[in-house]
């Protein structure tokens, strides 16, 4: 696909109220990127992935962590931000057998050009931009379905994320799928994640062994988990910054947690020196046990809404 024309893509989509906009510019390596500003918050979001860079609601910190060493650069995955992974979650097969050890981690989308299709600025508090890519496009090796994609961000003092799969052919499809979000926090030793207390995790680092949370998570370590059967809300507590993340979601039963930790991160060559200790990845998804079987003509959608509350 080619790199879309930042003039075009202004002339079509950019949005101008007052001192609240939507507009396109180039970013790193010639990727366009769109920055939105309204009465609530400020967003940035690359075309490569329609990955979202950064949310700011109005008078807070950043909410979302993108790494001071990440790449971006045309079929490279970003290290940070909230990467689209889709149409299956890790590595290609890792629970549904067919493996394939040279398809790329996490799906292709995160790494494809997304165009975008609509703009809308909601009464000046909400702007709400509408991305599509066409999966199968040079992808028919890995993705021969007939597939629509779409991904609808709306940025306000809440941030909502809307990642909707339509099978357009004849035979079911089976995805799994993740919006892989980067949080950022002040310390990750003064991080607790609430919603996630009895429940069972298959932990990558322990082969899936499939073990059970007790109380609310805290990290001092490397952390990798899928946890099981999860549609409730989530809640960061950021002792730190003195503020809770909450997450809520719907078309996704499993939730995803990992910080690589020292020894991990130092090997990753793109999470910055540290970069470990003010971030944290809690990952609505449909993963591991939890994919979704969509019939022909229908779709799916995965939905999360995230707001950020003060602690004082």
């Amino acid at each position: 696909m080619n790199t879309p024309d930042i003039a075009k893509l202004n002339d079509e989509f950019a949005l101008q109220r007052g001192e609240n906009y939507v507009r396109f510019q180039t970013g790193r390596s010639g990727i366009p990127l769109v920055e939105i500003r309204n009465n609530h918050a400020s967003a940035a979001i690359s075309l490569l992935g329609a990955h979202l860079l950064s949310w700011i609601p109005r008078g807070e910190k950043e909410v979302i962590w993108l790494s001071a060493a990440a790449k971006i650069e045309p079929g490279k995955s970003i290290r940070g931000g909230i990467p689209v992974c889709w149409p299956w979650f890790g590595a290609h097969g890792s629970f549904t057998g067919n493996a394939n050890p040279n398809f790329p981690a996490h799906g292709f989308v995160r790494t494809s050009n997304w165009d975008v299709i609509c703009t809308e600025d909601l009464d000046g508090d909400r702007t709400r931009i509408t991305f599509t890519t066409e999966p199968q496009a040079g992808n028919q090796h890995m993705w021969p379905a007939d597939t629509n994609l779409q991904l609808q961000v709306t940025i306000g003092e809440k941030l909502e994320m809307e990642l909707i799969t339509h099978n357009n052919g004849s035979q079911p499809i089976t995805i799994g799928q993740a919006l892989h979000t980067y949080f950022r926090v002040g310390d990750i030793s003064k991080v607790l994640v609430f919603g996630l207390e009895d429940t069972d995790y298959l932990d990558k680092l322990a082969g899936f062994k499939r073990k059970q949370q007790i109380g609310p998570l805290s990290i001092s370590e490397e952390v990798d988990r899928i946890y099981l059967d999860t549609a409730n809300e989530c809640v960061i507590e950021d002792r730190s910054l003195k503020r809770n993340i909450v997450i809520i979601k719907c078309g996704s039963n499993s939730t995803v947690v990992w910080n690589p930790w020292r020894e991990t991160a130092s090997k990753m060559g793109d999470l910055g020196e540290d970069g470990y200790k003010t971030m944290l990845c809690v990952e609505s998804c449909n993963a591991a046990t939890d994919v979704v079987t969509i019939a022909p003509g229908k779709g799916h959608h995965l939905w999360v809404q995230y707001q950020v509350h003060e602690t004082g």
